[in-house]
């Protein structure tokens, strides 16, 4: 085949950045081992293809990708090799650092959806990634919804009508692409997600990277067949079924992947069909990474077999043999390549020194001064040449050595020890926006800006079942936000369980109130990749008990997404489910201590009715996090009456609600468990014990402006109450009260925590009875405190 002076330049052009890429893994790695950096894992091997791959990649379109993808990310200019060097040698410094302002190691992409201010960037304008994250085939579910998104905006209504939306999508055409490793597709969630893919038909590519292993371990232990898409046959779309389209293709045959990349991306765009490509002989110079040598489980025959079926050295032949380029014409590209990498590695590096180099020699400075008036001169001096010592220089060394000779000086009182204490606070500040901020929004758009505002109600207001408030809070929110939409197991056509969604398939279509299969790693993912691209899903788990399936990707991605993108990035989902009181071991969970530890970066909240549910969703979707809710299991059917403002009242998150004001103990509870406690205040009241008790309503936040600690200042007595495990959410609650809050200086009693036993609930009514807070716990564990206090009022039940 014969090639116009055109098509040669752009062939020559895609080598020069795969050698370029390849030679950034090489001195990568080379920089890690001799210690400037503390880890490093390479895409090389896998350069053509992820060339090809890019060639088809529109503004607009998303990547959920992973740790290989370097080549893909330079070939659609989302990273230079100087900003990937900088990420490797964790430069905190977004302007430097764009992907994740050095929170990230190395090959973790991810572009900038968010103005400064939180807002929304127009993603139609650009090639947009989503945060990478290294938990194999953690990248999968929230493909599903990047694609799903493409296709809500293709068919909605009304959406695309309005101009706000317009920046997230030209018609419902982009394209999500996903990448893997052939060996993580052993993992569930990768097949969990090509079923679904299959079932919805969404418009993704998803490419499966095979380099024959799994770290050491070969393909013949990851997959049936040796091939995932041989054992994906049956996934094969036909003339008379939908499926998946799947493509096969070598990773060192240029051509061929040109023409395979442009056929899956047709399929995917025009036809919102879902396409694997699986691409094949893909090799692994240097090995998985830093970590180790590929030499060690290699034979020589596969490393000689990977030597001539590298990529490169196949196109660099091809390109020969074609008359693209002599020899010369490519070792010159290769050598101005090399030297490009050299150079961007070195930019990369002087400009993480100089910024450490400069707080260096301030603190220096003041600390010489401080030995100059110092005691202790001698001591200090030695601390100065510690902190210069490094080869390698870290901020660490910089803020240890202060605090150190803050230490050293505790005794004394001088000028330049307040100068030095100053730069310390200075520094704290510094280092908190580097290492600690953008884990909540910190926008104009946080929901911990929207204030409260009360259900209101008629003089003679309509008793409904709790369930009936929700649906027609629901109602007026999906009328209010075209936006939302909502999805899960039961979710669309019954109205969920529980009927909170009666009838709202009906009114609003099945594209916004949907029905989905049991599986909830992906109704997740759908939500989190639905959110990233500008749209407010709700995504149902049907009991709080499934969460465990779908926990992971809660805790390493969607709790983690503003985190690691240092702001960049935002995905405001919210997941709702029910949960506490049931029937049985799977239906009765409540491992909040398990959650809340889990998913920082999540609000949790935590009703003990639907009215407060409904004001907290109002909340939530005028905000822009994500969160948790958990609504209580046993309040549909209750009764509460009906507001007036329906789907406009609101309940702040983080500030508690005094149910029942009294002055001889506190009890904090929450949701369905705290209706218990309100239970018990009557008879309490009949043995002369004043409780006043306070409903935490959300656990993250948690009582922001300290409420709790200002009850107990008055009844100087403290019981926690819920029912999950013991040192559970009853001891966070705690340690938020007695320690953070100070309620230590005002208890006059032991705090006590009172919780479900250390087992899961038993089945039926006796069994919830004997292994959760009962109200006779309840009433006996108050009484007991007031019992040791005064015992002549309150002489003991059992004694």
């Amino acid at each position: 085949m014969s090639y116009s002076q055109k098509q040669k330049q752009e062939i020559l052009s895609d080598y020069k950045l795969a050698f370029k890429s390849r030679e950034a893994s090489y001195l990568g790695r080379k920089e890690t081992l001799t210690g400037k950096a503390k880890f490093g894992i390479f895409g090389d091997g896998k350069e053509m293809p992820q060339i090809a791959m890019a060639k088809y990649f529109k503004e607009g379109d998303f990547r959920a990708g992973y740790y290989r993808d370097q080549t893909f990310m330079m070939a659609i200019n989302q990273v230079t090799v100087q900003q990937f060097f900088a990420q490797l040698y964790a430069h905190a410094n977004v302007e430097e650092e764009p992907h994740s302002g050095g929170r990230q190691m190395n090959a973790h992409f991810s572009t900038r959806s968010l103005n400064k201010d939180g807002s929304w960037k127009d993603l139609t304008e650009m090639k947009n990634t989503s945060p990478d994250l290294s938990p194999t085939a953690g990248q999968m579910s929230r493909l599903l919804g990047l694609a799903e998104a493409s296709k809500v905006y293709r068919n909605h209504d009304s959406l695309l009508e309005q101009e706000e939306f317009q920046k997230f999508s030209d018609g419902g055409n982009e394209v999500a692409w996903g990448t893997i490793g052939d060996a993580s597709t052993s993992e569930g969630v990768f097949w969990e997600t090509i079923n679904a893919a299959g079932v919805m038909q969404v418009p993704l590519v998803m490419s499966v990277w095979d380099d024959g292993y799994g770290i050491s371990v070969p393909r013949k232990y990851q997959t049936t067949k040796e091939s995932i898409s041989e054992v994906l046959k049956g996934f094969q779309q036909t003339d008379e079924q939908e499926g998946i389209e799947i493509l096969k293709v070598n990773a060192w045959d240029y051509p061929a992947l040109m023409e395979t990349y442009e056929k899956a991306a047709q399929i995917a765009r025009e036809e919102h069909v879902p396409v694997l490509v699986h691409v094949k002989e893909v090799t692994q110079p240097q090995g998985h990474s830093t970590s180790g040598s590929h030499e060690r489980y290699k034979s020589d025959e596969r490393l000689e077999w990977e030597e001539e079926y590298c990529c490169l050295n196949k196109t660099r032949s091809w390109m020969i043999e074609e008359d693209i380029a002599s020899e010369e014409e490519i070792e010159a590209i290769e050598k101005e390549a090399e030297q490009e990498v050299k150079e961007a590695q070195k930019a990369a590096w002087n400009s993480f020194k100089s910024e450490l180099k400069e707080e260096l020699e301030t603190v220096t400075a003041l600390i010489e001064d401080l030995a100059s008036e110092s005691s202790k001169p001698e001591e200090l001096k030695k601390l100065i040449k510690d902190m210069k010592a490094p080869i390698v220089p870290m901020r660490k060394y910089i803020v240890s050595g202060v605090r150190k000779a803050l230490r050293l000086t505790r005794e004394e009182n001088t000028s330049s020890r307040e100068k030095l204490k100053q730069w310390l606070e200075e520094s704290k500040e510094a280092n908190s926006y580097r290492y600690d901020s953008h884990l909540y929004s910190e926008g104009e758009q946080s929901p911990l800006n929207i204030e409260e505002t009360p259900p209101v109600y008629s003089d003679d207001p309509k008793s409904v079942d709790g369930r009936v408030v929700l649906r027609d809070n629901f109602d007026r929110l999906f009328e209010k936000y075209p936006e939302t939409l909502v999805f899960g197991e039961d979710t669309g056509k019954l109205g969920d369980v529980n009927k909170g969604l009666e009838n709202m398939q009906d009114k609003y279509g099945e594209l916004r109130v949907s029905d989905t299969g049991i599986r909830e790693a992906t109704i997740l993912g759908q939500g989190i990749g639905m959110a990233l691209r500008g749209l407010r899903p709700i995504a149902e788990i049907q009991y709080l008990d499934y969460l465990l399936y779908c926990f992971q990707g809660l805790s390493d991605d969607l709790a983690t997404i503003r985190y690691r993108s240092m702001g960049g990035q935002k995905a405001p989902l919210i997941v709702r489910t029910r949960g506490h009181r049931l029937e049985g071991i799977w239906h009765t969970g409540s491992p909040m201590g398990m959650i809340i530890n889990g998913i920082r970066g999540v609000h949790v909240c935590v009703p003990r009715n639907l009215t407060d549910a409904a004001g907290m969703y109002n909340t939530l979707l005028q905000g822009d996090d994500p969160a948790l809710m958990i609504e209580p299991l046993n309040a549909y059917r209750l009764k509460e009456d009906l507001p007036e403002n329906i789907g406009e009242f609101t309940v702040p998150l983080g500030i508690p609600k005094v149910v029942s004001e009294g002055t001889d103990i506190t009890i904090v509870s929450y949701g369905s468990t705290c209706n218990i406690c309100e239970d018990v205040l009557p008879e309490l009241k009949e043995v002369g014990i004043s409780a006043e008790l306070i409903d935490v309503r959300t656990l993250l936040p948690f009582d922001r402006n300290h409420d709790i600690v200002e009850s107990l200042e008055k009844t100087n007595r403290i019981l926690f109450v819920d029912e999950d495990v013991p040192g559970g959410a009853s001891a966070f609650m705690m340690n938020k009260v007695i320690q953070d809050q100070k309620g230590y200086y005002y208890l006059d009693s032991e705090p006590q925590c009172l919780t479900a036993k250390e087992h899961r609930a038993a089945y039926g009514s006796d069994g919830d009875y004997f292994s959760k807070p009962n109200q006779e716990d309840i009433f006996e564990a108050v009484y007991a405190l007031m019992s040791e206090a005064n015992p002549a009022k309150y002489p003991p039940i059992y004694e």
